[in-house]
C-alpha cells in the first residue's frame, strides 16, 4: 500500500479509537459529582428566580439542588462548573 494509504487508514483507525473512548485529545474534562449550587449562585448575589433566569435553569430545579432533593444532572454540572469559574462566558455565549 503507498505511503498516502497508509496514513489514511492510521488516521481512520485513530479516528475510531477517538469515537470509541479508547483514547483521548489530550484534554480531558472532571465533570464534579457533586456541585453547591447554593454557593455559587450566592457567590453570585443571586436570588434563585435570578439565577435561574440568568442562567437558563428552571427555578424549581435550582430549589430542588440547593434543597439536596435533587442532584444537577451531568450536563448542568459542566454548566453549574463554568458558572462558578467564569459567569460572564455564558453571559456573552447567550447575549445574542
Amino acid at each position: 500500500m503507498s505511503k498516502a494509504g497508509n496514513k489514511l487508514i492510521k488516521s481512520a483507525n485513530q479516528a475510531l479509537a477517538y469515537a470509541r473512548g479508547e483514547i483521548s485529545d489530550g484534554f480531558n474534562v472532571n465533570v464534579p459529582e457533586e456541585i453547591d449550587v447554593k454557593s455559587i449562585r450566592n457567590s453570585l448575589g443571586l436570588t434563585q428566580p435570578e439565577f435561574s433566569l440568568r442562567f437558563g435553569f428552571d427555578v424549581r430545579a435550582v430549589q430542588d439542588w440547593e434543597q439536596k432533593r435533587w442532584q444537577p444532572d451531568r450536563a448542568a454540572r459542566i454548566l453549574l462548573t463554568v458558572i462558578a469559574y467564569e459567569p460572564e462566558a455564558i453571559t456573552r455565549a447567550f447575549a445574542h
